[in-house]
Formats: structure tokens, sequence, C-alpha cells
């Protein structure tokens, strides 16, 4: 395909035959647009999933606004076409192009991926192929641009090596900084070439580039070992993290959409990381350590965006929002400005623990909804097993006040496929959720909501890099699929909902999260056979990935399903998020003996995140013990 564009075609042949063209036009009101001829870097955020998704993700906003802030760099945004779109693009042989300029992407210096979810791979590839850029960076010429990937599955890159030139390892304000500023020096010489630049960038702290390192196996298809082929690559590579995160860069204002997207509000981040510690969680490891905003840099920045932007609600964003130290005054802060505004604002992540039904009720004065909570598995064993640190009186002492408060409408969400689960863990969902049920009918009728549901969502365990549970393989999909049948056989109120996710979906998510370089041939492969947008149950095919892996000669059930004993090297061994492997494995172990880990803002675990950065004290008041 061409990396030329008549933008003219776009307009009068693509956009008036689609369905969304809204999602394609890139004038947005705060849509940043500058003459590309006045810029020097050209950079396209590619988010690799639809509009609708890509534009309610905070990252993208924040490099977005980042990027665009110096003069010579020229930022713009490129998502997965829905499917009316990509069809009428190839018909007409028009190249993948960013929506503020509509050139192809092919023509910017740097492509960069934000990689979310590992369903995504194949989409990456689709793009890749949409605006006319050689998949494999091996293909790559001096003309093509730059990929790069960033987001949580850089933590294991390995399976998109074949296709990425770099990957920033761990938070991307600081480091997509420094490799802008590198890039620009080596183009300003009078001879650039590309792979001086990735050796140059290897030495940037944070940055993964695959090609200056060898990976080799064992004959049983475990990893013998890796190998760095530059002085500048090192070993292990280090992730990166903002240390003051109450200084750094917020965008002031927001690009606001035209067409509904999934979360069509204000979200502002109050604090970053979590010292919880569930073992299934890896988003809870790799975002170590916790820091905290203050209060007024909260407010005054929420003022900012409430003004530049109108939206009507504000999305309070970590990773446990009810841990937030001062939570209730800044809830109460919050409602007495913006009440009369009709500013209403939202808690999407509390744990039953951290719940204060006044603060809820407090917070929906203005739009009251369900309530959202997460007791993860339907035991105390199992919670135990998981570090959870919740109970049942915790969950229905919760309710039981919401209930009396009037709120009729409660979504629980569980896990099932959990490691050491028993049929009687599953069948505790039920009997937890009956439970629940059972404390609306004891309010008195003149109190309590005159209808009442329970919403029941299981998703299934997927093991993560850098997790406790790493070495845990996967429960098979028909285990999986029977464990669902348990508990739909065991919920008995029709007061109960209960909602389920494909099985199949996330075992190809386990292959891909804990794969190698050798799933770069199933990925191509499974592109080819038109695998794309696998996060969608309208377009996932897993006859198709099934068939993938088949033509490669590769068996699936060794990434998904396997067990590794603490000895194996692992695929992202050589990539460093700073929890050290001496304290997941302890963390393992503790599970097996269902034993918990305290909340570290209480009393700290040595997860080793202050050796990993020796000038940092997570809760200097609380350290006990480091490694």
């Amino acid at each position: 395909m061409n990396k030329s564009i008549d933008k003219q075609t776009i307009i009068d042949k693509l956009l008036p035959r689609v369905l969304k063209p809204v999602t394609y036009q890139g004038n947005e009101v705060n849509a940043v647009h500058k003459n590309p001829e006045d810029v020097s870097i050209r950079f396209a955020f590619a988010f690799p999933d639809l509009y609708e998704v890509g534009m309610s993700h905070l990252g993208m906003r924040i490099l977005y606004g980042l990027l665009n802030k110096q003069a010579d760099i020229y930022c713009e945004r490129v998502f997965a076409p829905q499917g009316d779109m990509e069809a009428l693009m190839r018909e007409h042989d028009v190249p993948l192009f960013a929506l503020e300029t509509m050139d192809p992407i092919g023509a910017f210096d740097f492509v960069g991926f934000t990689l979310q979810y590992e369903m995504c791979y194949t989409t990456v590839l689709n793009m890749l192929d949409l605006a006319g850029i050689p998949l494999l960076r091996a293909d790559r010429g001096a003309d093509d641009p730059i990929i790069i990937g960033g987001g949580p599955c850089c933590c294991n890159p390995e399976p998109l090596c074949d296709f990425f030139d770099l990957f920033v390892i761990g938070e991307g304000e600081d480091v997509i900084t420094e490799l802008m500023d590198l890039y620009r020096a080596h183009k300003q010489s009078t001879s650039f070439e590309k792979k001086a630049f990735l050796k140059a960038a290897a030495a940037i702290e944070g940055v993964y580039v695959p090609a200056l390192y060898d990976v080799a196996y064992h004959e049983d298809g475990t990893i013998k070992g890796v190998t760095a082929l530059a002085d500048t690559a090192p070993l292990p590579v280090r992730k990166r993290f903002v240390r003051d995160l109450e200084n750094a860069y917020f965008p002031e204002d927001l690009v606001i959409p035209y067409a509904q997207t999934v979360h069509d509000r204000i979200p502002f981040e109050i604090f970053r990381g979590c010292g919880r510690g569930c073992r299934f969680c890896q988003a809870g490891m790799i975002y170590r350590p916790t820091r905290d905003k203050s209060v007024d840099c909260i407010e005054s920045g929420i003022a900012t965006l409430v003004g530049a932007t109108g939206y009507e609600e504000v999305s309070l964003l970590s990773l446990s929002s009810g841990d937030y130290p001062d939570i209730e005054k800044l809830i109460s802060d919050l409602v007495e400005t913006y009440e009369s505004k009709r500013v209403s604002v939202a808690l999407p992540s509390l744990r039953i623990d951290s719940v204060s039904v006044d603060m809820l009720e407090e917070i929906q004065k203005i739009r009251k909804s369900g309530i959202t909570l997460a007791p993860e598995a339907g035991t105390q064993r199992m919670r135990d097993v998981i570090n959870k640190g919740v109970t049942e009186e915790d969950l229905i002492s919760t309710v039981t006040r919401a209930f009396a408060k009037g709120w009729g409408h409660i979504k629980l969400y569980f896990m099932i496929g959990l490691p050491t689960e028993t049929d009687d863990d599953v069948a505790g969902i039920a009997e937890l959720a009956e439970k629940v049920v059972d404390a609306y009918f004891a309010e008195p009728k003149e109190t309590r909501n005159k209808s009442c549901q329970v919403v029941v969502s299981t998703s299934c365990f997927v093991p993560k890099p850098f997790t406790p549970f790493q070495w845990f393989g996967q429960v098979p999909m028909d285990e999986l699929i029977q464990k669902q049948n348990l508990l739909k056989q065991r919920i008995k109120s029709r007061k109960i909902k209960y909602n389920w996710h494909a099985s199949d979906v996330s075992f190809y998510e386990a292959v891909l999260a804990r794969g190698d370089r050798r799933l770069g041939a199933v990925l191509k492969t499974a592109f080819e056979l038109g695998c794309k947008l696998d996060g969608w149950n309208d377009y996932f095919d897993a006859g198709k990935w099934r068939q993938a892996f088949d033509l490669c000669g590769i068996d699936p059930d060794f990434y998904a399903l396997r067990t590794r004993p603490f000895e194996e090297t692992l695929p992202w061994d050589h990539i460093d998020m700073g929890v050290s492997k001496a304290f997941l494995q302890r963390e393992w172990t503790k599970a097996i003996d269902e034993n918990t880990t305290v909340f570290c803002r209480e009393g700290c675990a040595g997860c080793g995140i202050m050796a990993f950065d020796g000038k940092w004290q997570c809760h200097p008041e609380k350290a006990m013990n480091n490694d």
C-alpha cells in the first residue's frame, strides 16, 4: 500500500459511507493542530482498538499533551478503524492515517503503540499493514517509522519483539521526552542512521531494544538465557517510574470527542501504584511504588479541566481509589464545589473494606447509580490465597448499609480458576450472592428500594508476569467451563443475574502474557488468517488462533497451562519491574499456605521497590524490612 494519500478521497468517498465518520476527522474541541512543515518530529500515538475505547485512555491523553507542548514535535492520534472503514480504505488504497492532518502514519518519524491488553497484538499488525509499514522490523528501511511499544504489556514484550524497534518499560512520561531529545540530536547530524539511534536509545533507562538481545533455548523449549549484543544494552532492563507525581505533567485540557466513548468524563489520577498486594493483580505489582497527589493538586487540576471541557462527571482514577489517604475530605470538597454545577464525582475502583456508604451517598447526590464491589473470591480461604484482605462480614456490612440507604442494584466481581480453587470455592460465589440478597430482604420494606438486582460477573484467571501467580499454570478451558456451569446451577435466586467471560479468549491471553519470542511467528500467521480486534466477541475467532498455532508447530498449552518451577528462566526475567523475584516467591508460598501479607500503607513486606531505587522510601514510618 502506498504511503501517499489523497485527503479528498477520504472526505468524498470514504467518510460519507461509514457509520461513524466523526471518529476519523480529528477536528474535535481541544485537538492540537500544527503545521507539519514547522516541526522536526512527527509522532503518531497509536491505540490498537476502536476510537471509542482509545479516547477514554488517560495515558494517551497525557502523552498527547506532553509531546505537543514541545514546539518542534507534532503528536497526532490514530486508532484501529471499524470494519466498514477498513474495507473502504483497502478498496481505495488509502493507507492508515493520523486524525489531525489525515497524513499517512507511514511517513511519520515514530509510531507509538500503547499495549494495554494482550489480545490487541494482532490489531497492531493489522494497523501496520494498513499503514503500508512492513510488519517485521528486519524488513523495514531507513524511511520507515520507528515503532515503539509502551504500556503494561511491555513487562513481557517478547511475543512482539519481531515487530517493534523499541519498548518503553514502565511509565513513559520521562522516557519519551529523553527519546525525543536523543532523536532530535541524531536527526540533526549529517547522516542519520536508525541502527545508531536505537543503539544509543538502549542506554536510556527504561528502553528495551529487542534487536540488541539474543535468546537461547534448551531442547525442551524452556529458555536457556538472554545475551546482550551491544555495550549500551543493559541486563536487566530496568523500568522507569515518575518519582514526583505531584509536579508531573498532567493535561490542562482534553480532546472532547463528538462520538460517545466508553468513559465519557474527566479522568483525573489521584495516586499511582497500589500496595494491597493482591497476588493475581499485575498492575498492583508493576506500578509500585505508591505515590499520592495532594488534595490541593487534585482540586486545582480538576477545576482547570472542568472549565476547559464542560464535562459533567469527574472520575477519580487509581488502582484503589478508596485507599487515597484524604479521600473523604477530597470527596466532601468536590461535592461542595460542583453540586450546584451538576458536575458529579465517580470512584471507579473501590475495595469492600474501603467503602463508606455515607461517602457513596455523598458523591451520588447528583447522579445516583448502582454500587460495584469486587470480593474476587467466594470463600475466605480463597480470599486469603489471593491476599484480597476482605471478609464476608465486610461485604454484608457494606451492602446492608447500602440497602438501608435505598440502593437496590449491586454488582459483584469475581474470578474463577484461581490457584488452588475447589468446587466449594466456586459454589461459595453463589452462596455469597444469595447472602447479599438476604441482606436486602432483611431491610424493612418502607426503607429499602422497591427492586433488587445483584449482578454476579466472573472473569477467568490469567497468570501474569511479575505477580506471585506467574508460575502457576492456567486451568484448562474445559475445566473453566465446568466451573461456570457449576456456578450457574448453584445460583437459585431470581434476584441474581450471572455474567461470565469467554474462557477461550482468556486462554490465548494467558499464552501471550507468558509467551516468548517464538510466538511472533504465530501472531503474524494469526493476522494473515484474519485475526484482529480479538478483544471483541464479534471479531474473536478461536478456530483461526488454533490454526495459527498448528501451522507454526507450536503448542499453546506449553505457555498457558504449564506450572513452572522457580528455577526456570522466564521469558521476562531480563526485565526488572522493581518487585524482586524473592518477594514474589515468598508470596507464592504464602498463597499455598493461605497466609496473607500486610497492606504496604500499614507496614512494609519487602517487595523490593526501595532496593530497586535506593533513594525511594514508600512509607518511612511503616518500614520494617526490605530485600
